[in-house]
């Protein structure tokens, strides 16, 4: 995820200018993946990003806090700001969907309908974590559209939380992941596809097609399609054709660094993402993957033009606001 001061990897394109970027893209879209909260756990004001959406084109937002809160430990002389700002830890930090609650609810009920919010709040290598998901759900009933972002493993972000390495497969998700199927609530989760130490195989792809087949009828979503700072695993594409073909009930989002460092490396998208983002546009969606720092809305989401502008009008429309409806406009 892009820190709240730098952008994600954006590489700027030869003749758009700065203004145009930052008013947005040319396609209308849904932002499927927004964090409301940063890793101090601040809520900037709610208006802001409606005022963002509309100077962007942005009609919808699906928007999420933050699972960890970073620690200002005693030895850091300025407060951290992002999780690599120091070597402090950070912890599961349940207030965070309160506070997602308390951002739509101070915006004016004419807005409620834009935003699609999910909880995280809850430690996920802990058993009791499905009685944080069934209290957190019912206390605010009709509320939620998903679960999510599930930061599991997560390179440097792991390292640094404290307790056992969170996982998709770990045991104190199972439940949770059966909730979600009953309750019909997609699951948008961050899970490293391979380890910094390991860059060039995937080698957590098993943990993930291990909880696609034990659950079928829950809708999973690979943030990121499981992409990473400093992974660098050949041939990305065709294990993600694999994996959208053998479980349909796998979607992906394309966001943070996936755009830049493997779908357009040198600034043109690669012809055989564009034919697979093609072939199953309907279980693909996008977003910005800001924390807070509503302002780059439109930087961001601009990125994505010139992949767009490959794919016809079909696909354009799932992946800008078409997928992202089916999977969290249900109520």
């Amino acid at each position: 995820m892009p820190s709240e001061k730098t952008p994600s990897g954006i590489k700027h394109r030869a003749g758009k200018s700065e203004i145009t970027r930052f008013n947005g893209s040319r396609y209308r879209m849904t932002d499927a993946h927004l964090h409301v909260l940063n890793f101090r756990q601040e809520m900037p004001d709610p208006q802001s990003l409606v005022r963002a959406m509309d100077r962007c084109g942005v009609e919808k937002a699906v928007i999420f806090g933050l699972p960890v809160v970073k620690i200002w430990a005693e030895f850091d002389r300025e407060a951290p700001d992002y999780y690599l700002s120091s070597d402090s830890r950070c912890y599961y930090y349940s207030l965070t969907d309160v506070m997602v609650h308390r951002f739509v609810n101070t915006l004016p009920k004419k807005q409620h309908h834009r935003f699609y919010p999910l909880f995280c709040g809850f430690n996920p290598v802990d058993k009791f974590a499905i009685r944080d998901v069934e209290r957190i759900y019912n206390m605010f009933p009709g509320f939620w559209r998903g679960i999510g972002e599930i930061l599991l493993r997560h390179d440097d972000l792991t390292a640094l939380t404290y307790g056992d390495t969170p996982r998709i497969n770990h045991k104190a998700l199972y439940p949770i992941f059966e909730f979600a199927g009953e309750k019909k609530l997609p699951v948008l989760v961050h899970h490293n596809i391979s380890s910094v130490a390991n860059p060039h195989y995937p080698v957590y792809v098993f943990e993930l097609e291990e909880v696609l087949r034990d659950f079928p009828n829950t809708t999973m979503v690979f943030a990121h399609c499981g992409i990473s700072r400093r992974i660098n695993v050949p041939f990305y594409y065709k294990m993600i054709e694999r994996l959208l073909g053998q479980y349909p009930n796998l979607h992906i989002d394309i966001s943070w660094i996936i755009l830049d460092e493997v779908i357009c490396p040198s600034g043109i998208p690669d012809k055989n993402w564009v034919r697979l983002l093609k072939k199953y546009s309907g279980r693909c969606c996008l977003g910005s993957d800001l924390v807070t720092r509503f302002e780059r809305l439109g930087i961001e989401l601009s990125r994505y033009d010139p992949l767009l502008d490959m794919l016809g009008e079909e696909a354009v429309l799932d992946i800008c606001t078409g997928t992202a409806e089916k999977l969290y406009g249900k109520q």
